[in-house]
């Protein structure tokens, strides 16, 4: 009956409280034909509306206690239900006590400290003997070329990108001119995309321009060091 929303005919039922009896039987049944009614209504008429509203506040009393109307009845609800379950021993000192020492003394994993930091140093330093082993190391190495710029034994040809899918500069520029033309009125807006379009078509062709003089000026620069 809960769980249909009719726990309060039950609280207030003035039968036997034993279950399965034929009283319990037929009102389980009449209830049930009620809630199905209700559920397979489409309309929203007034009445039906205040079934609904009546058998959510059933349902769930302690969510609309709050009404200013229904709210005494249903905190009486309440009472009655929390009449029919055992009662719950208040926790003790002891019990708090015990259940903070158990809380303190569970590890916490540190995902940092525990996990990703698998130095076998991380908690003392090594010996001085390790220390110049691992110096020694790496002074046998040559480092005294790296940082330097790799010089191609052979000419390394210009790739061309043009052809490539998702590097369509033309149509890249096109999109964004049209994004930027939304906000035009509809009978401009056509002519300023296109007016967008060749603002950036040109600006990429200036930026090209730069480019290109930069590494002419690079090229110079590695022929006057040979």
């Amino acid at each position: 009956m809960k769980e249909m929303g009719f726990q309060a005919c039950c609280l207030r039922c003035d039968a036997e409280d034993i279950a399965a009896t034929s009283r319990c039987k037929r009102c389980i049944s009449r209830h049930t034909d009620i809630r199905d009614k209700i559920a397979a209504v489409s309309h929203d008429d007034p009445f039906t509306q205040l079934a609904k509203e009546m058998l959510m506040m059933a349902a769930a009393p302690h969510r609309h206690d709050h009404d200013e109307i229904h709210g005494p009845i249903l905190v009486e609800q309440q009472r009655l239900a929390a009449g029919l379950s055992e009662p719950v021993p208040e926790s003790t000192i002891e019990e708090v006590e015990a259940l903070f020492k158990q809380q303190k003394s569970k590890k916490k994993d540190n995902v940092i400290h525990d996990i990703a930091n698998q130095n076998q140093w991380k908690d003392e330093a090594p010996s001085k003997q390790v220390q110049k082993e691992m110096i020694g190391m790496f002074e046998q190495q040559d480092h005294s070329q790296y940082g330097a710029r790799t010089i191609p034994s052979r000419e390394i040809k210009p790739v061309d990108r043009s052809e490539r899918i998702g590097e369509d500069a033309a149509l890249t520029d096109r999109l964004q001119a049209a994004v930027n033309a939304e906000e035009l009125p509809d009978r401009e807006r056509e002519e300023g995309a296109k007016e967008s379009f060749e603002a950036l078509q040109k600006h990429r062709e200036d930026w090209k321009s730069v480019l290109s003089e930069v590494d002419d000026l690079l090229k110079d620069t590695e022929n006057n060091e040979d």
